[in-house]
């Protein structure tokens, strides 16, 4: 049986942080037919260095200065060669070391075009400050604010050969639009994983302080027409008290 080929692209500026905790959950997993891909923004920290220490172990890296995180995804993209697309951000770490081999597993298992699961977010010094569970996707959820954790969404890299890759009109709602692209608007198959697969600590650039979050409201209101969500101000606020239950 063929082993699907999964593409790992990670996006950093100025990560040394947080960069070699993301570097380690990739190389540590136990899947073996991973091609990983980083691109750096043109780092000026000790990023660079950092990643120079694993290049035995990643396949591309690319720095240079980009437009932002999609700009970056979408170079991951046109370098990527795997059967399976996913985003690890050099803020976020794998949940556990065989991962990969369940998303592996699960696409194979249910022939589907897309996999999301759910993810924890982490507070600095670890402790979880929200838990994103998101449940199984039925046809027209996004007309209920309804979104998977992108940093949990794999699909197949042919989805983005024939739907487009991120677009860089959406801002920070970028991965937003996509997934509305995929999943509603082109009704790609989808299979929901029911575990925990990604801790994200809090921090995102679309989360940073009010006017942030006022402008990705706009741009995810942009997205929403774009792809033909119904009612795009009601399926907003839905999004919105959505999030709460996310706090218990």
């Amino acid at each position: 049986m063929h082993e699907l080929k999964i593409s790992i692209i990670t996006v950093c500026y100025n990560a040394e942080s947080t960069i070699e905790r993301c570097i380690q959950s990739v190389i540590t997993q136990y899947y073996s037919n991973i091609e990983y891909i980083i691109i750096d923004g043109g780092s000026s920290d000790a990023t660079p260095g950092i990643i120079d220490k694993y290049k035995d172990q990643i396949q591309r890296v690319v720095s240079e200065p980009d437009k932002g995180i999609y700009d970056a995804m979408n170079k991951g993209i046109a370098l990527a060669t795997g059967d399976v697309v996913g985003m690890l951000n050099a803020d976020d770490f794998f949940a556990y070391e065989t991962v990969l081999s369940d998303i592996a597993l699960a696409f194979t298992q249910n022939n589907t075009d897309i996999i999301y699961a759910d993810l924890n977010y982490l507070r600095p010094n670890g402790n979880i400050l929200r838990k994103w569970r998101s449940g199984a996707y039925t046809p027209g959820m996004f007309n209920l604010g309804w979104m998977p954790p992108h940093p949990t969404f794999y699909c197949k890299l042919t989805l983005y050969r024939e739907y487009g890759d991120y677009s860089l009109d959406f801002g920070t709602a970028a991965d937003y639009e996509l997934m509305l692209r995929f999943i509603h608007l082109r009704k790609a198959s989808v299979f929901y994983l029911e575990r925990v697969v990604i801790n994200m600590f809090i921090g995102g650039v679309s989360n940073n302080n009010y006017r942030g979050r006022t402008k990705v409201l706009f741009l995810d209101m942009k997205a929403m027409y774009k792809n033909g969500v119904r009612f795009p101000p009601i399926a907003l606020l839905y999004k919105l008290l959505s999030k709460l239950k996310q706090f218990f």
